[in-house]
């Protein structure tokens, strides 16, 4: 199974990229973490709605068909880590990828939340993307740590 971050913004400071790689390389071979780096609308002259649009294009163009859609977003779902395990335990027996969509400076485009198999919440904080790319893999990986009783998560 593969777990796909599919991010808007290709360009993150290189602590946040050396962050990611380091719990991307910790999965084992049949839960890979990928991350799929969409680039971002320059912010000008059109409206959010237009670069949100914009941005929507380009992740359903990373998307893999049958891929579970998994929408980051302040309004999502909280989980704690355990139950964030339980959640990827059944998306592994699932059989199907699953994609965790983070959109861009002003969001995702609200068709694609609609299209949302489950919505998460991170933090109840606003965090940079930089800083949420990293929690997510971070929070990821302590959750296959949990489905596997391996000793990284501590309750």
């Amino acid at each position: 199974m593969r777990l796909l971050l599919v991010a808007v913004g290709q360009r993150q400071p290189a602590w946040a990229d050396t962050a990611y790689e380091d719990f991307a390389k910790r999965f084992p071979p049949e839960l890979k973490l990928e991350l799929k780096a969409v680039k971002a609308e320059t912010r000008g002259s059109r409206t959010a709605e237009q670069l949100m649009a914009a941005e929507a294009a380009r992740i359903e163009a990373a998307l893999p068909k049958g891929v579970r859609r998994v929408i980051l977003d302040e309004r999502g779902e909280r989980r704690t880590s355990v139950q964030l395990a339980e959640r990827l335990k059944l998306w592994m027996g699932e059989g199907r990828d699953a994609a965790l969509i983070i959109g861009g400076p002003d969001g995702l485009h609200p068709d694609l939340k609609a299209t949302a198999d489950e919505t998460l919440r991170l933090s109840d904080l606003t965090l940079p993307h930089a800083f949420a790319r990293v929690l997510l893999a971070e929070g990821l990986y302590r959750a296959w740590t949990v489905t596997t009783g391996h000793p990284y998560h501590r309750e």
